[in-house]
């Protein structure tokens, strides 16, 4: 069943859309300035970059758990109210650490408990949104949707990471935790009034969850590039969920204070609001081939940049430079994914993407932790660079990568 075509309304005009881009604009911004500050907050406690790690550990691993089952039933539930519930839902877990704190028993265990609630939530929000974007936005704009929605998380990715830590310094440990709180208001605001149904027909008859997970799985393993896709994103998110923590340590040794860390996330932050400015441009301009495999290139040859850079802030350079990559990235598979999959199986299809994609992330997130504590900043690195050879290699051969379809044929089949 494809979606009836919708207005071709520039993006700006339509309210809809805007007021879902608007409030999560806000609610990354939020992330943002509290993301930063989970590392930072258990290093303080801890002086242990394994404890910091498995804390990223633990804000990824629901998706190994849920996402299967939570991609059947976001095609069975009310998109929107799912994803109400999930940001009421982080609002609360984002401000128990400040009252924890102001009772005095902070303690990791609940620093750890918190990750992975709002990791769970965050599962169940993205996997409604991601398959709620196509209600509301044509699928010839999906790349210029997805254009416009890396800016907006790409500006909220350069102011956050220095508001959190300036909040952090000057005004103590729990503000940038309330500002996340507040942010996921302001998300529920938005949602409230958007008037678009978020399904194009009423829940279907329940069947046998099994029975529906399945037909997400065969569809993915019957479609060998969307299925590579997946893969070589798990394989880059494996990198991108050690990134934070290694630039941390990394930083912290060259001398680089709370604040001057949240500069260098900032500066890559700038970078990613100039991959999403030109990622509909190279959409356009370059087969889907010529994308994926030059960016997988390009940032298997500047990560090993971060074991020999001399100051923190070529840090943030080189970090800048990785990130106008992922929007590049992120726009040409994004749109082309969401261009050809039905509707009533988009839950189920992105879920089955979204858990090889950040399957991956948890084992980053603590393999980092674990080298650098064991190795050295400057070994993990390495380490990791070297798979990021092996993805680029990988990507280059794969035929179905190289000759994919320009987007409106494929969406047309």
């Amino acid at each position: 069943m494809r979606l009836p075509r919708l207005s071709d309304v520039a993006l700006w005009r339509n309210r809809d859309y805007m007021l879902l881009w608007s409030g999560q604009v806000v609610s990354t911004l939020g992330s943002a300035a509290s993301s930063i500050i989970y590392p930072l907050l258990i290093l303080a406690l801890t002086d242990s970059p394994e404890a910091a790690g498995i804390a990223g550990a633990l804000r990824a691993i629901p998706y190994l758990v849920l996402s299967l089952p939570v991609g059947a039933l976001i095609d069975r539930w009310d998109r929107k109210r799912v994803m109400i519930l999930c940001d009421v839902g982080r609002a609360l877990t984002a401000a128990s650490i400040p009252v924890a704190m102001g009772l005095g028993v902070l303690t990791l265990w609940q620093i750890y408990l918190a990750t992975l609630i709002e990791g769970s939530l965050f599962v169940l929000f993205n996997i409604a949104e991601v398959a709620a974007l196509p209600r509301i936005v044509s699928a010839h704009q999906l790349p210029q949707a997805a254009a416009q929605n890396e800016a907006g998380f790409g500006v909220a990715n350069i102011v956050g990471p220095s508001f959190g830590t300036m909040l952090y310094q000057a005004f103590g440990r729990a503000v940038p935790f309330i500002a996340d709180a507040l942010s996921y208001v302001v998300s529920v605001a938005s949602l409230l009034r958007i008037r678009t149904p978020f399904r194009v027909a009423p829940s279907p008859a329940r069947r046998n969850l099994r029975v529906e997970i399945a037909e997400g799985l065969r569809w993915v393993w019957s479609n060998p590039l969307i299925r590579y896709m997946a893969v070589l994103t798990g394989g880059l998110n494996l990198i991108n969920a050690a990134f934070p923590l290694i630039v941390i340590v990394l930083a912290k040794r060259l001398g680089a204070g709370d604040v001057e860390i949240g500069v260098i996330f900032s500066i890559g932050g700038i970078g990613g609001v100039i991959g999403s400015l030109v990622g509909g441009q190279i959409q356009r301009r370059f087969t889907f081939g010529q994308v994926i495999v030059a960016v997988v290139w390009l940032e298997a040859l500047l990560f090993p940049l971060y074991a020999i850079a001399p100051s923190y802030l070529l840090l943030g350079v080189i970090a800048g430079l990785i990130f106008v990559l992922g929007p590049v990235y992120n726009v040409v598979q994004f749109s082309y994914r969401l261009s050809i999959i039905p509707d009533e199986l988009q839950g189920r299809v992105n879920s089955t993407f979204r858990l090889i994609a950040f399957g991956f992330m948890p084992v980053g997130a603590w393999l980092s932790g674990v080298l650098i504590e064991r190795f050295g900043a400057r070994s993990a690195v390495l380490l990791f660079a070297t798979w990021l050879l092996v993805l680029a290699g990988l990507t280059t051969f794969n035929r179905h990568v190289r000759k994919a379809r320009p987007i409106a044929q494929a969406a047309a089949a």
